[in-house]
């Protein structure tokens, strides 16, 4: 485990803040308005760990057993100065490559603000953990070696930043001391980058020279560099303002947890993304759209008065309502958008690319539905920031995309709300995180179509978005065992299927069978008596000639058996039409 202490990823804290939360949002305001949170970021080996580690070192934010831990490792070099990466460095895996692998929290401050420092990896396998660190922070360090210059992760790394609403940005140009401390090389490289800046629309960069080795301009201006007249590192990050945002934005409450210890008490637990919450607060539930009031805020052992954004709380309301994990409360008069198509950035962090077939799990807030990514508008030509056509993404590709979730969300767009803007997903065979996603707007459906609530049977599209395929019968008679093999292939797979076997049904009941299996959107693999009725015809009507396959088994094996079921099926499946993409 990293030696750091880790940054609190979920929501709930149990149900409580802690005993010594500020009384109101006002006194919050008072308590954290100069707290800074900040991330590293930039390619390998530019030296973040490094950077951190001689901040910590130099304000006087290290402790002696750390020290003593660091000069005692066999890593550390046996002469020389102090190896600062092995102060955020804890894994070993990271100390013996010299890498950063995970994020690593650090927390210290100066006599004029406190900090909390994200130092985040640099290699592009470890791209999501880098994402992870910056979506928290309120400015970013870019850093790039003076030798190598304004490097393709550097790019992709600022973006991130810049796409996850980091407002300020700093171009620190680290290992000055290896190019002799050349203002030439600095104003090159730093040109370099604010050139890309200003094509992303990035308002706030400061470039700063720096030798996190030897310590110039990070802590206290270098005499080494003269030319420089700007303040060090530390200097502009003490004067960097607090933002004040989410205090001021609409209420938004997502819910996470219900606490029932016994009869009498009945709290809702979560953490409030925006807004102020009071007792006697005017709150409407998502998605019931039912309205009350809240009549307490519970922290560990008192009753604030108030709670603002990022305070775990429970909360308990005037109302007995319907209201569980998932469910949002909101002001009724800034409602945020409630809908289950909207237009979002993706940053695709795994190693298997996006398959535009596949059903994957998406996670806003604390609700989680299934959902399909529609459409790839365009990919992002890192280097250049163009808009390139894709069909698919690979790793650490950054895409336009539109998504559509089988449940409707309640969001508001990234640039207004960081919490309800953002999701991940998620892949629903292997429970890894694929991707990471910022909310840019609703899709408009039009006004002429009717809602699903108000449609009588689920429609084919909506079939292909919960299943990524519409329903299909397979047709094997004679060898049961077959049957059984496809239809456990078909769900190791993912596939949503039905075993329809010779002893499931009777022979009168195989069109009401068939009719139930259809409007399911399931692939059903029939298997049935051979009773001299022409049943083969009635099941093919049933679900057309596109979606009905009759497959003879002579004297393949069952393993061929199986796999040219398969590959029948698959094939199917990539050609079938795709009403969301507007082919026919």
């Amino acid at each position: 485990m990293s030696t750091a202490t880790p940054e609190p990823a979920d929501a709930l804290s149990a149900s409580a803040s802690s005993p010594t939360a500020p009384k109101s949002v006002a006194e919050a305001l008072t308590h954290t308005a100069g707290l800074l949170r900040f991330s590293t970021a930039g390619s390998v080996d530019d030296g973040k760990s490094t950077l951190i580690g001689r901040l910590l070192y130099d304000s006087q934010s290290v402790f002696e057993d750390q020290l003593a831990s660091v000069r005692s490792s066999k890593i550390n070099r046996a002469s020389g100065p102090i190896d600062f990466s092995l102060l955020t460095d804890g894994l070993r895996a990271e100390r013996e490559q010299g890498i950063t692998i995970d994020v690593a929290y650090r927390y210290f401050s100066t006599p004029r603000r406190k900090f909390i420092i994200a130092d985040t990896p640099g290699h592009e396998q470890y791209t999501r953990n880098m994402a992870t660190g910056a979506s928290t922070a309120e400015a970013a360090v870019v850093l790039m070696d003076a030798t190598k210059g304004v490097l393709r992760q550097s790019r992709r790394h600022a973006f991130i930043a810049h796409l996850l609403g980091v407002q300020h940005i700093v171009a620190a140009v680290n290992k000055m001391d290896l190019v002799g401390f050349s203002q030439e090389v600095f104003d090159r490289i730093s040109g370099e980058f604010r050139e890309f800046a200003d094509q992303l629309g990035i308002r706030n960069v400061y470039a700063v020279p720096v030798s996190a080795l030897e310590g110039d301009n990070v802590v206290r201006r270098s005499k080494r560099m003269p030319w420089f007249e700007g303040p060090a590192l530390l200097e502009h990050l003490e004067s960097i303002p607090a933002s004040a945002g989410a205090v001021s934005g609409p209420l938004r409450f997502p819910v996470q947890y219900v606490i029932r210890p016994d009869a009498s008490f009945r709290g809702f637990a979560g953490q409030l993304a925006s807004g102020e919450l009071r007792p006697g607060t005017s709150v409407m539930a998502l998605p019931s759209g039912v309205k009350t009031k809240i009549q307490s805020i519970v922290a560990f052992e008192d009753e604030p008065e108030s709670a603002g954004p990022g305070n775990s709380i429970t909360i308990t309301l005037d109302d007995e309502i319907d209201l569980s994990r998932g469910d949002m409360l909101v002001a009724e008069e800034q409602a945020p958008f409630k809908g289950t198509e909207f237009h979002a950035t993706l940053v695709w962090m795994h190693s298997e690319p996006l398959d535009p077939h596949k059903i994957y799990v998406l996670k806003h807030t604390t609700r989680t539905v299934r959902a399909r990514f529609n459409q790839i508008r365009h990919r992002v030509d890192i280097n250049t920031l163009e808009h390139v056509p894709a069909t698919k993404l690979d790793l650490n590709e950054i895409a336009a995309v539109d998504v559509k979730t089988t449940l409707p969300l309640f969001f508001d767009p990234y640039r207004l709300n960081r919490t309800t803007g953002s999701f991940i997903v998620i892949d629903p065979l292997t429970n890894a995180t694929v991707a990471a996603g910022i909310i840019d707007g609703a899709i408009d459906s039009g006004s002429g179509s009717r809602s699903a609530a108000h449609r009588k049977h689920s429609t084919r599209e909506e079939r292909i978005l919960r299943f990524g395929h519409p329903a299909a019968a397979v047709w094997l008679k004679g060898r049961p065992h077959v049957a059984e093999l496809v239809e456990r292939r078909l769900f190791d797979e993912g596939w949503q299927v039905q075993l329809a076997g010779p002893n499931d049904f009777l022979s009168h009941e195989l069109v009401t069978v068939a009719k139930a299996f259809r409007l399911s959107g399931y692939i059903t693999v029939f298997c049935p008596l051979d009773d001299g009725t022409d049943q083969k015809q009635v099941v093919r009507a049933i679900f057309g000639p596109d979606s009905f396959f009759a497959v003879r088994i002579t004297d393949d094996t069952d393993e061929e058996a199986v796999e040219r079921i398969m590959n029948v099926l698959r094939k199917w499946r990539d050609t079938y039409s795709d009403p969301y993409k507007g082919k026919s």
